[in-house]
């Protein structure tokens, strides 16, 4: 199977570990039964002199407890060929994940890879600045001074960060980058997911049965896999297959709506499968993702977050889609840009009027 385009898809895992996550750690530590506590079985003598009552020491604080909130959390899918020696990982899908003070809601919300952003400069990769897409944020920032066949996703990662940050005006509190590696693998894990399919979607890559279309020329032949609109179940090459699809109405901004779904849906599946009570199960999904998740969370553990968004429902995760367009140059096409509405939905998230605005646009909110 062709990576390409495909490794984005797989962020969606790293939202889940972060946004579920704290409902897996949190309930697998509620559900430990208690250390059973014997009755007496003689009467306790009567003391000859008051007993002095014993110090409790006070209880230790769970992870995270000092995280209050607001969070930002950035979850990044790579475009790496590794069966390409010194390959540069793309940024193929990049979504935010905000988090308001309270830790009672969440909003998640996409920018497209081909955002024509400022780059700043990065002397680690001695890249010097510019102005391009966001996706090359990962590829310029990997570039190790001297080892060019060993690009390090940690330092892409990094430049890709400050990039986002000054861009949306919002500090990046942790972050996890994924490849595709695991994430039809942890689909089937979880035994497929259901997915209201919002349009009819035709497949350019895979055929009815799951194998590949034949590569000829400039474009792909052969019988198409088609996802009817409606409720379906997905397995695992389904799913990542429909989430991939940018050709198709709407293009790169509904691909980016129907990856949000899937999030969405996968969460669902997590609860309502009741993994998150499941010691065994929580193994089975970790080890899925095998060693495709490098996260980041600048000396705070994923442990922390989790703990931290115990109390985060998935019916407060809100969906949100910025409108774009493309622009150009001389009649060239050099990538993306946020319209004003876009632009004006992260003024009102860094002020803390998100709600208010959504309310106000209810066009931004994916319903489905």
């Amino acid at each position: 199977m062709t990576r390409r385009r495909l490794l984005g898809l797989a962020v969606l895992v790293a939202a889940l570990l972060v946004a579920t996550g704290a409902v897996v750690t949190t309930r697998l530590v509620a559900n430990r039964p208690a250390a059973p506590v014997a009755g007496p079985t003689t009467p306790p003598p009567t003391p000859a002199s008051p007993t002095p009552v014993p110090t409790t020491a006070s209880p230790t604080p769970p992870p995270g407890a000092d995280l209050k909130g607001p969070l930002n959390l950035l979850l990044v899918g790579v475009d790496t060929r590794v069966s390409i020696p010194g390959w540069e990982p793309h940024a193929d899908a990049v979504l935010l994940l905000h988090v308001p003070a309270g830790l009672d809601r969440a909003y998640l919300f996409s920018l497209p890879r081909d955002l024509v952003v400022d780059i700043p400069a990065y002397p680690k990769a001695r890249y010097p600045g510019g102005r391009t897409k966001l996706t090359h944020a990962m590829s310029y920032g990997s570039r190790v001074p001297g080892d060019k066949g060993n690009p390090s996703t940690a330092q892409g990662y990094e430049l890709l960060r400050t990039t986002v940050s000054r861009y949306t005006g919002l500090r990046i509190d942790a972050g996890a980058v994924i490849t595709f590696g695991g994430f039809d693998k942890l689909v089937d894990t979880l035994g497929g997911v259901d997915l209201y399919v919002d349009q009819r979607v035709e497949s350019r890559h895979r055929r009815p049965d799951g194998t590949m279309r034949t590569l000829s020329g400039g474009g792909y032949t052969g019988p198409q896999m088609v996802y009817e609109k409606g409720t379906r179940h997905l397995t695992g090459w389904q799913a990542l297959d429909y989430a991939r699809q940018r050709y198709t109405a709407g293009g790169d901004y509904t691909r980016q709506r129907h990856q949000q779904q899937l999030l969405r849906a996968l969460a669902r599946k997590i609860l309502d499968q009741g993994t998150a009570r499941d010691p065994q199960r929580v193994e089975q999904v970790v080890a899925a993702l095998g060693r495709t998740l490098v996260y980041a969370g600048d000396g705070r553990k994923l442990i922390d977050f989790a703990y931290a968004l115990g109390g985060l429902p998935t019916d407060r995760l809100t969906l949100v889609v910025l409108p774009g367009a493309g622009v150009g140059s001389g009649g060239a096409y050099r990538g993306e840009q946020l319209r004003p509405l876009g632009r004006d939905f992260l003024t009102a998230l860094r002020g803390g009027r998100a709600d208010a605005f959504l309310a106000a646009h209810p066009s931004l909110r994916v319903r489905n």
